[in-house]
């Protein structure tokens, strides 16, 4: 048995082609022209990319292409990250922890949303297409725990931030990156005063390159929102929850699978079991 596994990046510019006839997978055409024959293909990639990139739809029963192009996501996060000349200090931190739990506070994670209403806030404004001015940010600093990230006495900042939409309703992304990663840098410097001035570059993804660089359509990092209706027996879509799919030999193991969050790998785990006992 030969199996090809797809993984989520854009990169791969991969096409599945199925036997026309039989209505399964055939193998797999890579960018550069090559082509590797398989039993079976099992694609990380998100159900919207699979099925409308990576195969021709018209091989798609009409329901099932409908109800995956129906799959809603929207992606509403960015990522700013940072190139810090020292490591910030949160004053906060100075009553809380020991001095010498400062650093072991700092190393875990970060998270700038002191109460509920400040999340609505957050994310009241991607409903109306614009990214928060006080966003919800989730940091890391990833040097404190491998120093070798960057140079000796600097520190990478690392910080999801929520809510951003994928399209906005003024100007685009190309236009307002800037403005979203300074809006990050004035959020952080009110827990983390001073950190303006340690700013020695910046990096800002936006969901449109979470998109075009990371191969996540609509900027959605779980491959499509965990909704009630978009969970459970409708992860991807009804009928198609066992990450078999309707084009023989072709499997999914991704996010838009159940369970379908996080990094926890049950997705790719459950995937297997089922492609193993369908196989045999």
């Amino acid at each position: 048995m030969r199996m090809i596994v797809i993984a989520a990046a854009a990169a791969l510019a991969v096409v599945i082609p199925a036997q026309a006839n039989a209505g399964r997978v055939a193998g797999v055409v890579l960018a550069d022209g090559e082509e590797i024959t398989t039993e079976a293909v099992v694609s990380g990639v998100d159900p919207k990319r699979t099925f409308f990139n990576l195969i021709d739809p018209s091989q798609l029963d009409p329901t099932f292409a409908l109800r995956i192009r129906n799959i809603r996501a929207a992606g509403t996060v960015a990522k700013v990250n940072l190139a810090l000349g020292a490591l910030p200090t949160f004053p906060a931190l100075t009553d809380a922890v020991a001095p010498d739990g400062f650093l072991r506070a700092l190393s875990g994670r970060i998270h700038i949303g002191p109460e509920i209403d400040y999340l609505e806030r957050a994310f009241d404004a991607s409903k109306y297409g614009e990214f928060s001015t006080a966003p919800y940010l989730d940091v890391t600093i990833p040097t404190l725990l491998d120093p070798s990230l960057g140079p000796e006495g600097k520190h990478v900042l690392s910080a999801y931030v929520q809510f951003a939409p994928y399209k906005l309703k003024n100007g685009d992304w190309s236009a307002n990156r800037r403005d979203l990663g300074e809006t990050v840098v004035e959020t952080l410097s009110i827990y983390a005063p001073g950190i303006t001035d340690l700013v020695e570059s910046m990096q800002v993804i936006t969901p449109q390159d979470l998109e075009s660089t990371y191969g996540f359509t609509g900027g959605h990092v779980f491959h499509g929102e965990l909704a009630l209706d978009q969970l459970f027996t409708m992860r991807p879509v009804l009928d198609w929850a066992r990450y078999q799919t309707p084009v023989r030999g072709l499997y999914l193991c991704g996010s838009g699978t159940h369970p379908g969050n996080g990094l926890t790998g049950a997705s790719g785990a459950n995937a297997a079991r089922e492609i193993i006992h369908s196989l045999r």
